[in-house]
């Protein structure tokens, strides 16, 4: 790789539910949307960006991409999920659908001024984190807006 970004560059990020319907239904309530493409028995493809998409999948299909066992995130951190929002106020009212459609809270508002994030667990214990940042505070190096949030 010769550059650290690629225009065309799709990134896709598979994770494990137990029952994807019900998933489906707890994200739709987020205001997600999925795929038909590539959303079929088994999996559910959830854009979360232009070009970055989760890959909901059933333990079962899971299991035929991946050679170590599935984690429990009811126990183990796997990975943190993170998107962001245009404004605090969508921050507030992503964290509150997910709690009314039976996520719980992770971790209380951090509000550094220039970004505003909340946290919770979805109906299998990933951890998500939702976050606004203030369009002014970013500047054009990704270095810098990687040290900002450190």
């Amino acid at each position: 790789m010769t550059t650290s970004a690629h225009a065309g560059r799709m990134l896709f990020v598979n994770m494990p539910v137990a029952d994807l319907e019900r998933s489906k239904a707890f994200f739709a309530r987020l205001g997600f949307g999925y795929d038909p493409r590539f959303t079929g028995e088994g999996a559910a493809c959830m854009p979360v960006g232009e070009q970055a998409f989760v890959m909901l999948l059933d333990h079962e299909t899971f299991a035929r991409f991946s050679k170590l066992p599935m984690g429990d995130p009811a126990t183990h951190a796997l990975a943190l999920y993170c998107f962001s929002v245009a404004s605090r106020d969508e921050v507030d009212m992503v964290v509150e659908a997910a709690l009314a459609a039976g996520g719980t809270e992770a971790d209380g508002p951090e509000d550094h001024g220039f970004m505003y994030s909340r946290s919770f667990f979805d109906l299998d214990g990933h951890g998500w984190q939702v976050m606004w940042m203030d369009p002014a505070s970013m500047s054009d190096s990704p270095a810098s807006a990687a040290s900002a949030t450190a």
